[in-house]
């Protein structure tokens, strides 16, 4: 078992039937020894979907919620991206799928290409300015 953030150790607790205030007071304890960390966790989070998925702040901040870690938190845990790193990420993954439709119309292209880099979270303006370059940079759409 990974990391895990407290409210979600706090629902396993739960649907296991430890006793609310029980679950508070094994919670607080783990707490104070280091071994719940929220910060870290979060930190962790944001670091390994970025490698793993290429997940931007908007996606990141999405799971950060649904795993039950503060608000504060998680803009917190974000707040060290860097806009220009976003950017070159996004043109990494469009560039690598544009790979995988050779001979698709470049209209459905940009289709699929933003519909991908708008699930892992990238904004709109990132993700039309990348899918235009990278259409416009493939090797198949350059004249002579």
């Amino acid at each position: 078992m990974g990391p895990r953030s407290r409210a979600q150790l706090e629902r396993k607790l739960a649907q296991r039937g430890c006793a609310p205030q029980v679950a508070t007071e094994v919670l607080d304890r783990l707490q104070e020894v280091g071994l719940v960390d929220d910060v870290a966790f979060a930190d962790h989070l944001v670091q390994s979907r970025r490698r793993t998925k290429g997940l931007a702040g908007a996606a990141l901040l999405v799971e950060l919620r649904e795993k039950g870690v503060d608000p504060e938190v998680a803009h917190t845990a974000i707040g060290g991206l860097d806009p220009q790193t976003d950017r070159a990420r996004a043109e990494a993954l469009a560039t690598r799928k544009l790979a995988t439709m050779t001979g698709l119309d470049p209209q459905v292209q940009a289709r699929r290409l933003a519909s991908m880099l708008t699930r892992k979270g990238y904004g709109s303006g990132t993700v039309y300015a990348v899918v235009r370059d990278v259409i416009e940079n493939a090797p198949e759409h350059q004249r002579d």
